[in-house]
């Protein structure tokens, strides 16, 4: 398949966001064959030109986070420079911002003031705390949408106090929220002929992700606590002892349980009046994971993982990231996939999670991230501007 025929090649986006949640969204809509440009400031206004929390631009992260784009520059605090902008939304059909709520209404870059121009706009929007309310104006990062969000009290050891998750979750889940929002407006466009402005947060996604835990609270009133390697509400699933070292294991469940204590060869726990029923199995956690451990200390984590496969029970070995990696059905997967750049070479990156049988996976991967700029003067000569006016942009550092 050809990039002209990938899913969303028809659709041209126009990419202003930063750090990692608003490019999380860029990259699914470009992976998928959208012509995304990624619009920076001049290196002369660049006041972060070290990286930030992002890394350099050819660190692994940056890379990995904005292949598929074109790069445009151009100064938005100046009139020429939202000039070209708005000549670029005549074009487009999505614009992506990630800046504090109050900062694109400050430059004039707000849904508004993109809709004026082409009414068929849709304006992707991710903020911190949501674009208006007290915290509308706050300054938010993952780290601070994972605690106030509450996720980093349910995460870690018992008493080990707040754990922050090991990934940016707030940040990857709320740019694939908004990639879903947007790609939800396009198909509303289709029926309306109208665009829409469409908005999240990184506190929405984070408290969204909470999901059964949450409702925990809303419904029952009870407040989750912190259940380490263990399952808050599923027993018994959690980590076990093996003799070469750990591995998961869930068997939550009458039926899984049942086959579970026949691996171990621990039939009596079945009728045991301490675990004959899930609520009296959670109630005796303790106990009865220390029955299993007795039993999983025996074998190896192989040895564990063949029969619990082999009896139906859900079970794994816990891999370092190199170990997951070289995982066989990992492998098969081929999510780890690899794109050309012209001055790094042959770089690695994580491939998409979505398969699509019209749509193969390779065919995702078409450009590497682009240097700062590198295709201002396509870009700006396709929308007419000549040699000698982009040379005037250059030298008043528009562009």
């Amino acid at each position: 398949m050809s990039s002209s025929r990938l899913p969303l090649s028809h659709i041209r986006v126009l990419d202003l966001t930063a750090h990692r949640a608003g490019p999380t969204t860029a990259r699914q809509l470009a992976d998928w064959g959208a012509d995304v440009i990624k619009i920076e400031p001049p290196a002369a206004l660049d006041d972060e030109p070290g990286g930030g929390l992002i890394g350099k631009r050819h660190g692994s992260d940056f890379q990995n986070l904005h292949r598929n784009k074109r790069g445009l520059t151009l100064n938005l605090k100046e009139a020429e420079g939202r000039e070209v902008f708005f000549k670029l939304v005549e074009t487009a059909d999505v614009v992506l911002e990630n800046y504090r709520s109050d900062v694109k209404t400050r430059l004039g870059v707000d849904y508004a003031a993109c809709r004026a121009v082409n009414p068929r706009i849709v304006y992707g929007s991710i903020s911190g705390f949501g674009q208006d309310g007290p915290y509308a104006t706050r300054p938010g990062v993952d780290q601070i949408a994972q605690g106030m969000g509450g996720l980093m009290s349910i995460t870690g050891l018992p008493g080990q106090g707040p754990v922050r998750v090991g990934i940016p979750i707030a940040d990857l889940t709320a740019g694939h929220f908004l990639a879903q929002g947007v790609l939800i407006a396009l198909l509303d466009r289709e029926r309306t002929g109208e665009g829409q402005w469409v908005h999240t947060s990184l506190l929405e996604a984070q408290i969204a992700m909470l999901d059964f835990q949450a409702s925990r609270w809303l419904m029952d009133g009870e407040v989750p606590g912190q259940a380490g390697n263990e399952h808050p509400t599923g027993v018994p699933t959690g980590v076990f002892p093996t003799a070469d070292g750990s591995m998961n294991i869930a068997a939550a469940g009458d039926r899984l349980f049942r086959r579970l204590c026949r691996v171990l060869g621990r039939e009596d726990l079945v009728d045991h009046p301490d675990y004959a029923d899930s609520r009296l199995r959670r109630r005796n956690r303790e106990a009865l994971n220390a029955a299993i451990a007795e039993e999983t200390r025996k074998r190896s984590s192989a040895e564990w993982d063949a029969l619990l496969i082999e009896a139906g029970v859900p079970g794994g070995p816990i891999y370092g990231i190199d170990q997951a990696f070289e995982d066989p059905q990992v492998r098969h997967l081929g999510i780890a996939r690899q794109v050309e750049h012209g001055s790094l070479g042959t770089l690695g990156v994580v491939g998409q999670p979505i398969n699509l049988s019209a749509a193969p996976q390779p065919e995702t991967l078409r450009l590497p991230t682009p240097e700062l700029g590198e295709h201002s003067d396509a870009l700006l000569g396709e929308l007419g501007y000549d040699a000698a006016a982009i040379a005037g942009l250059r030298a008043r550092k528009v562009v």
